[in-house]
């Protein structure tokens, strides 16, 4: 796989993909979760957020298009191969897309699948996604902008979604730009009630 792979990553050469430890962005609003709520973590890879949500009582569900990582999360969970770029989306049940109380995206990129990510979020679903932005092409890989994010872009691309919490700029330790959601589909609302709050 090349550095510029929509899949690329920025961690230690000697780690593959996924076996890194979970993200600070993704622990950061597990919380917003529901309790014992079923994860779809998209480009799992070795699977270093479905063993994260596994060991705090979720299901958890992994797809990714290398059978080396999925037989490696087989034991987490549901495991699935699949090349979700080029072929139909797997996740599917009855002919409708199957939905999650999590979805789980870092450090990938595939723009065609916005929207399918979206259709897999159950009501009161949570997505957080963190990955690669404009800039990263000043301090190494990725450096495409087919890779990288534009200023604003993971917040046009879920406008649909409730954004809870929303970040873009430089983080060290690797130097990298990254931009990162977790949003919420909002729950319908109920005549007098308050809107729902999500703690922070």
């Amino acid at each position: 796989m090349s550095p510029d792979s929509k899949t690329a990553q920025v961690r230690p050469a000697d780690l593959p993909h996924g076996s890194e430890p979970p993200s600070a962005w993704v622990q950061r609003w597990s919380h917003l979760v529901a309790p014992q709520g079923h994860v779809l973590d998209i480009a799992c890879g070795q699977g270093r957020h479905m063993r994260w949500f596994a060991s705090h009582g979720h299901p958890v569900t992994g797809v990714d298009r290398s059978a080396e990582a999925i037989v490696a999360v087989a034991p987490l969970g549901e495991a699935i191969v699949a090349d979700i770029e080029n072929a139909p989306w797997p996740l599917m049940h009855d002919g409708k897309v199957r939905t999650f109380d999590a979805v789980i995206v870092t450090n990938y990129l595939w723009r065609p699948l916005f929207e399918l990510m979206a259709q897999s979020l159950a009501p009161g679903g949570v997505l957080i996604y963190e990955t690669f932005s404009t800039g990263n092409e000043t301090v190494g890989k990725p450096s495409r902008p087919d890779f990288l994010l534009q200023s604003g872009e993971l917040l046009r691309a879920f406008a649909d979604l409730q954004p809870i919490a929303y970040e873009e700029g430089f983080l060290a330790q690797p130097g990298r730009f990254v931009q990162r959601l977790a949003a919420v589909r909002a729950l319908p609302a109920e005549a007098g009630q308050p809107p729902k709050r999500y703690p922070l």
